[in-house]
């Protein structure tokens, strides 16, 4: 038995991809490497600031989860009060580049995204005042 507790997250995923997924498939992790990625290093409030929808307690999560997954790295800097900087690994800009793609296709595709959607949605409401 444990005197204390243990790691939060010990799933064990034979599949890499979804085990990678579970980490980076959060809107609060992409932000977060985007936002780090165009700036470089970032302090714990400049970091917020730049994300204002984000609460202090979910950017502590993501940042404390970012950085066990070796995506984020922590730097205390002494002073007083002491600062904490934040900053990507290397393998957090690598996956930064994925995450660009990703960005970049949803930028270009968000229009045609919402008029499929605006499209599905009157299907939808034509064949539900069918059927009432």
């Amino acid at each position: 038995m444990s005197s204390g507790p243990g790691p939060r997250d010990t799933k064990v995923y034979a599949c890499p991809v979804r085990d990678v997924l579970d980490r980076v498939g959060d809107a609060w992790t992409v932000l977060v490497v985007l936002v780090l990625v165009q700036a470089g290093k970032l302090r714990f409030n400049q970091l917020r600031r730049e994300i204002p929808a984000i609460s202090q307690r979910m950017l502590t999560v993501t940042l404390r989860s970012l950085e066990r997954d070796g995506l984020v790295s922590r730097v205390v800097i002494p002073s007083t009060p002491p600062q904490v900087e934040y900053a990507l690994t290397e393998m957090g800009r690598s996956l930064a580049g994925a995450i660009n793609v990703l960005a970049g296709w949803a930028e270009a595709n968000q229009p045609q995204v919402q008029a499929a959607r605006r499209a599905y949605d009157s299907r939808k409401d034509d064949s539900q005042s069918d059927a009432a």
